[in-house]
């Protein structure tokens, strides 16, 4: 008769506990480990406490990573129609939104986080919390209990199987800090070096302090060498720092791309009036102009421009003398503010930290994991889950969809494959 294998899985995340259950229902004996004091404490953040649980629109040109085939396949094994049939079977009533996301109909992420513990408690999932692992001992001369794993206190604990599913390094107070890397190094993983994704930009600006808090609907784009390299649309923030909003967000992954290269040199590029041409902007300005010639030239755009943005606008197009009157503002200055309106280029000195950030790009190469069940090519009965692999998401539901996907995925194959 065939042992019932026992699956100890490293890191209580959405991962995680998708592996738990998945690994459980198919006749494994789980264990989830867990550092932090309760298991779930990420997903109570996503979608500012939403929880977007996924998007009916979903896409491989959603995702990132160095083996994006890979992705492709976890995806369509365990699909958005099975994840939301999944949740909806434990009791989860949910409503689809703009562009596809996914949300519980409570709008609470608690209620995601109740009913996964509950299912958990259901099926006698053991959960062990301040558990943190720091080192993974396997011995292959074993046939049963061949992993060994050592906590941070002192205490060990043997498993047949072992999923790991410790996330990447963002949001590091809500349980993922980058140590999960180590553990899985020594057996001859490979890192691709993270960064943050989905996260807020610095740049290189003297005004940003004066226009801190100004937001506007508008169009932003990532250059490098006059290249527009993507161009997103919605609210955008200024802030002391540089600059965030949805669109930012969806950038920063392009973004943090150029940054982690040499001698690379990347600017935002912003359109402030997106349904405006340059053409059009003109006829209005020299209209306000010739209607009210005696007015300051800052003065002049006051229910044009946001006011506190006026002033910064005028210098950066080069009018030092904002006293000019607006009959003395010769063509080629007005044609300097409205490529400042246009197409203001700030340049990026870099990205906010792994704190503020939503996902990290990179993780534990692919190409050593197995992409049929996410069990490690160097090391059989070591699985993979979650964002701990290279595979990242853009923003609306898709992360978490690759928690779901990978971590189902990992634990239904550790659960079915020989010990």
């Amino acid at each position: 008769m065939r042992k019932r294998p026992k699956v100890i899985i490293i890191g209580g995340g959405a991962s995680g506990l998708m592996a738990s259950i998945a690994a459980q229902i198919n006749g494994a004996q789980v264990v989830i480990l867990e550092r932090m004091n309760r298991v779930g404490k990420k997903i109570l953040a996503t979608g500012n406490g939403r929880c977007n649980l996924s998007n009916v629109n979903l896409d491989i040109n959603n995702y990132h990573s160095s083996y994006i085939k890979f992705v492709n396949g976890i995806i369509n094994r365990f699909t958005v129609e099975q994840t939301l049939d999944f949740f909806n079977q434990m009791g989860i009533e949910y409503k689809v939104e703009d562009k596809g996301k996914v949300y519980p109909l409570t709008e609470q992420a608690s209620s995601v986080l109740d009913v996964l513990r509950y299912e958990i408690k259901r099926l006698g999932i053991e959960e062990v919390c301040e558990a943190e692992v720091v080192k993974i001992k396997n011995d292959k001369s074993k046939k049963y209990d061949k992993f060994t794993l050592y906590l941070k206190d002192g205490r060990t604990m043997s498993g047949d199987k072992v999923i790991l599913a410790t996330g990447g390094k963002s949001s590091p107070n809500l349980g993922s800090n980058g140590s999960g890397y180590q553990l899985v190094i020594p057996f001859g993983h490979k890192l691709i070096e993270p960064f943050p994704a989905l996260v807020q930009l610095n740049l290189e600006g003297w005004f940003l302090k004066r226009i801190k808090g100004v937001k506007f609907n508008g169009k932003a784009s990532i250059l490098e060498n006059n290249k527009n390299l993507q161009t997103e649309y919605g609210e955008i923030l200024f802030t002391d720092y540089g600059i965030s909003g949805p669109p930012i967000l969806q950038l920063s992954r392009k973004c943090g791309e150029l940054l982690q290269k040499k001698n690379s040199n990347p600017y935002i590029s912003l359109d402030l009036y997106p349904d405006f041409t340059k053409e059009e902007l003109k006829t209005r300005i020299i209209s306000r102009f010739y209607y009210h010639p005696e007015k300051t030239v800052e003065l002049g755009f006051v229910g044009m421009i946001n006011k506190r943005l006026i002033a910064v606008i005028l210098k950066e197009a080069g009018l030092n003398n904002l006293n000019e009157t607006c009959k003395n503002i010769k063509d080629r200055e007005i044609d300097n503010i409205i490529n400042i309106l246009k197409n203001w280029k700030i340049p990026v000195k870099g990205s906010r930290s792994w704190m503020n950030s939503q996902v990290t790009a990179g993780g534990i190469c692919l190409k050593d994991i197995n992409p049929a069940t996410m069990e490690s090519k160097l090391l059989p009965g070591l699985f993979f889950a979650g964002e701990v692999v290279d595979v990242d998401g853009d923003c609306g539901g898709f992360n978490l969809q690759w928690a779901w996907s990978s971590g189902y995925i990992a634990g239904e194959s550790a659960a079915k494959s020989d010990i």
